[in-house]
């Protein structure tokens, strides 16, 4: 078995360098491409990342790549591969795909092509003369080519790496926890810092803040595939989770605070925290945005709030941009960080940016609107 592997941490379209970075902080030299990072690395690498990356789509392992214009150079690249390194005899190995700009362009072929190759590669490796059994740990598969390279990859997270597990309730437009995170780490807030999101929805944000503050792994409250893989012994879960108990500081104090005017999305905020682990770190208060009052210097605004084309009236969603802008003025150490699609933002709040980032919330195209406080006391 390989004792090294190449990774890749995949991002959303924006966010590759604060992929980039957390993977850096972990130890491993990166490469970043388009919608991914890439590293090689040790096969303890696998536990690490899926438990700390927050800003990462998934955690793949890259199983080979070569390039293929016909079915038959898909068929015997694929089959030529190692796949009995990292494939159990008794694994289920179902294979996803997706093809841009090439001359294999019917993903479903593709698609088969691959499984019969890996199945007969591991046939032979493991001596089997009727077909695999398929009801051991989970492997997914992904074939991937674009402009005619061919990349094939396993898939070690599972479900995405924004299913942090604590969400048990959300509003009609939640961020993911990826992105929530994403937007922290855009920002220079430390956890002795007050932050405050005025438009908190079903909490995401304030919740990634109180993990980021205190060092609690992302992933520690949840399961992933690759915990069945006989490539990654179970003494390297253990020790990941030997290293995120030791990492957490419990002892931080957090001063964060959530509101959002519907009551019912402040009982799921609450319902969400809880289910974290976080009980009562975080304070949650119903209340509109005009009603906002710092009592503090040096805190930060970071929020998501409602886009015209999600939720709410054009004339709502600009009132509310006023009422914080005008709140904001008064307070000129505070940072604001604002992610929306709402094109009149920096109009209706009254202020240009600072500065701005092109970044996509799912689908949509959004700008962080960024306004950086002037710290006083010596901070």
């Amino acid at each position: 078995m390989a004792q090294n592997v190449t990774l890749i941490a995949t991002a959303a379209m924006g966010l590759e360098s604060v992929v980039a970075n957390e993977v850096k902080e972990l130890g491993y030299e990166v490469k970043v491409e388009n919608g991914k990072v890439i590293f090689d690395a040790p096969i303890s690498a696998i536990p690490r990342c899926n438990l700390w990356i927050r800003t990462g789509d998934r955690i793949k392992l890259l199983v080979g790549e070569f390039e293929a214009t016909s079915f038959d150079e898909l068929f015997e690249g694929a089959k030529a591969l190692p796949w009995e390194s990292f494939i159990t005899e008794d694994g289920q190995f179902p294979v996803i795909g997706k093809s841009v700009k090439s001359k294999l362009f019917s993903v479903p072929d593709c698609q088969a092509i691959v499984k019969k190759a890996v199945a007969e590669r591991l046939k032979l490796k493991y001596g089997l003369a009727t077909k695999m059994p398929e009801n051991g740990a989970f492997y997914r598969i992904e074939v991937a080519i674009l402009k005619d390279k061919v990349s094939l990859t396993l898939d070690t997270s599972g479900s995405g790496l924004h299913k942090r597990g604590y969400r048990v309730g959300q509003g009609e437009a939640p961020l993911k926890e990826t992105m929530a995170a994403a937007l922290l780490k855009l920002t220079n807030w430390k956890p002795d810092f007050p932050l405050i999101d005025p438009f908190c929805g079903s909490g995401t944000i304030a919740i990634e803040a109180a993990l980021i503050g205190q060092n609690i792994a992302p992933g520690f409250n949840r399961e992933f595939a690759s915990q069945d893989w006989e490539l990654v012994r179970a003494k390297f879960w253990d020790d990941a989770f030997v290293e995120v108990e030791d990492k957490a500081n419990y002892d931080q104090k957090l001063q964060i605070t959530g509101s959002d005017i519907d009551h019912n999305m402040i009982k799921v905020s609450k319902e969400n925290a809880r289910e974290a682990g976080l009980g009562d770190l975080i304070d949650w208060k119903q209340m509109q945005v005009r009603d906002l009052f710092l009592r503090k210097e040096n805190g930060y605004i970071i929020s998501n709030p409602p886009y015209g084309e999600r939720i709410g009236d054009q004339k709502e969603i600009a009132k509310m941009h006023k009422d914080l802008g005008s709140i904001m003025k008064n307070h000129p150490s505070w940072s604001v960080y604002i992610i929306t699609a709402y094109k009149e933002f920096e109009k209706q709040y009254g202020q240009k940016a600072t500065k701005k980032r092109k970044l996509f919330n799912g689908f949509i195209r959004t700008d962080y609107y960024q306004y950086f406080g002037k710290k006083t006391g010596g901070k």
